[in-house]
């Protein structure tokens, strides 16, 4: 890719998969990604999914001993927030009361005890900061 794109959000599952595997690695050659995924695909499908995703702007490779290293193009927590404000505007109109409505109402019989704590602790200094509209 010649031109610097901005990463389109949306992935499919197994070019999550991909991703996985390359922001726990930092890098990794084809033949790696490839090791890595579950219910593995055809190696040539690897390949094809490594250039959508070099296509839409989620990673880039470089060249290292006549094979190509692909590298994630944004840093994991970058991509984590960038993926959590899509689905944000795009489920929950923006609204984060809905969104934490919503995985509260889902996990709530797996919360453990210092889990709830730690979320009550996280709104208490959101509102200690006093941020809000």
């Amino acid at each position: 890719m010649t031109t610097r794109q901005k990463p389109h959000i949306t992935l499919s599952r197994r070019e999550r998969q991909i991703m996985d595997i390359l922001y726990q690695h930092g890098r990794a050659t084809a033949a790696e990604v490839h090791a890595g995924l579950p219910d593995r695909p055809s190696y040539s499908a690897v390949r094809a999914k490594l250039r959508v995703l070099e296509e839409k702007g989620h990673i880039r490779h470089e060249e290292e001993s006549l094979r190509y290293v692909f590298v994630p193009t944004m840093a994991r927590e970058k991509a984590k927030r960038s993926a959590l404000n899509h689905m944000l505007e795009t489920f929950f109109e923006g609204s984060v009361e809905q969104t934490v409505a919503a995985l509260l109402d889902l996990s709530a019989a797996k919360l453990s005890q210092s889990e709830l704590d730690r979320l009550a602790g996280l709104i208490e200094q959101a509102k200690a900061k006093g941020d809000w509209k």
